[in-house]
């Protein structure tokens, strides 16, 4: 593999891909060892509101604490990485800031700290990996545009499903075929209605935070990354929410094919997922209408066609992130951006809204999320996900509405609100 010779030969150069990690929860944790163990690249630098957190792994990744600074200064930050030492600060701008690292991973799953994060990289014309693909689904557009003019790498995190279904993606167009559904498990059933309370005795027993596995349960998670998977491809949800049905691995070729052909797709060329025995892979239905190609595939058992399934049975998020920071280095390569909005991720009420009621984040109690075209929620007016949290509720919404912006003020002073109406009007304005 030619990236892992580059890495040896950075390794041998004593010239390492220095990176920096905002958050350091379940995912970013388990990167800091994963860098620690390659070649050619590691995690020098570590922002997270608990400084404590960090500092363990470090030390139980056996850096000794006289070769940990922490610190909210710049010039003190840039210093200890020109020596050779380890930064940890609870100010995720420090690393935002730093020219001295190659590259910056926000794992966070919060828009508002992804977004400033994010623009203040690419502004400055630095890398940056999103593992928060909350963000991505939100402003990911904008950010991947100014990157591009900046000269810096802006891309969603290898490893996580979106990257793994546009490998898929990619993998099946190259050969000719049409993408008919890409799609991936979800290892729980759905239930929108789920509390961060609800769910408080699982997530402790997972060392998880409440509010992230609420995500998880009430189906934001599978949203946004789906979304993530349209904005890059084009393929769309066949209906709002995705059909979702509970089927096996050996069903998904007949299952999510068109309605014509006996499957559940009104149309060809969608994103959706299955909560049976599925995750944690995923998959790409394709068809060929070649009878050769139909006839070597039939030979080579990849069933009788037209339509046929390449699956790949995991996907490794925090473990495969490192190589999109890689390929970003050494190729300047992108793993997967929006290229336009095709796919928006709403919110929708979880309880009755009164007016006056500030909304709360992503996994809680107030909202949960749902993917729709872009089309129908600009149409409809429906609130981005990412905007959702902080904002003022101005007219009663009922349990299981949508929420529009005639019923509801953006805070003001969100950052992420102000990126969305620069994508906005970017969009409109067809740059």
């Amino acid at each position: 593999m030619e990236l892992y010779k580059h890495l040896v030969k950075r390794e041998h150069d004593g010239n390492p891909i220095k990176v920096g990690l905002v958050g350091c929860g379940q995912m970013g944790s388990g990167l800091l060892h994963v860098t620690k163990g390659m070649k050619g690249i590691e995690t020098y630098a570590v922002s997270d509101i608990d400084v404590n957190r960090p500092l363990r792994e470090l030390s139980l990744m056996g850096i000794d604490k006289s070769d940990i600074v922490i610190t909210e200064k710049l010039s003190e930050a840039n210093d200890a990485i020109k020596k050779g030492k380890y930064v940890v600060t609870p100010d995720a701008m420090l690393l935002a800031n730093m020219e001295t690292l190659d590259n910056v991973i926000e794992a966070t799953g919060n828009t508002e700290i992804g977004a400033k994060v994010a623009w203040t990289r690419v502004t400055n014309g630095l890398d940056m990996v999103m593992l928060n693909v909350e963000t991505d689904v939100t402003v990911g557009l904008l950010l991947s545009t100014i990157a591009k003019k900046n000269g810096s790498v802006y891309t969603v995190a290898a490893g996580d499903e979106p990257a793994v279904c546009k490998m898929l993606y990619d993998f099946s167009r190259t050969m000719g075929f049409e993408v008919v559904c890409l799609g991936k498990g979800k290892n729980n059933p759905v239930n929108v209605y789920c509390t961060p309370e609800m769910c408080a005795e699982e997530a402790t027993s997972k060392n998880m935070n409440p509010k992230m596995l609420c995500s998880f349960i009430d189906g934001t998670k599978t949203m946004v990354e789906m979304a993530a998977v349209s904005n890059a491809t084009g393929l769309l949800p066949d209906v709002a929410g995705m059909h979702g049905p509970k089927i096996e691995v050996s069903e998904l070729v007949n299952t999510f094919i068109p309605v014509a052909d006996g499957g559940i797709l009104s149309n060809s060329g969608c994103v959706d997922y299955s909560t049976g025995k599925v995750a944690p892979g995923v998959f790409a239905i394709v068809k060929s209408q070649d009878e050769r190609i139909i006839s070597d595939m039939q030979f080579l058992s990849m069933g009788k066609g037209p339509y046929f399934m390449f699956y790949r049975p995991y996907h490794l998020c925090n473990i495969e992130t490192p190589i999109a920071v890689a390929e970003a280095a050494i190729y300047r390569e992108i793993t997967v951006v929006a290229q336009s909005m095709h796919s928006e991720v709403v919110s929708i009420a979880k309880r009755d809204l009164a007016p006056g009621e500030r909304l709360g984040t992503i996994g809680g109690s107030d909202f949960f999320n749902m993917i729709t075209k872009y089309s129908e929620a600009k149409a409809k007016h429906y609130v981005p996900m990412g905007v959702t949290p902080g904002s003022i509720v101005t007219k009663h919404i009922k349990k299981g509405e949508n929420i529009t912006f005639d019923a509801i003020k953006p805070d003001p002073n969100s950052f992420v609100w102000k990126l969305r109406t620069i994508q906005d009007d970017m969009m409109i304005l067809g740059r």
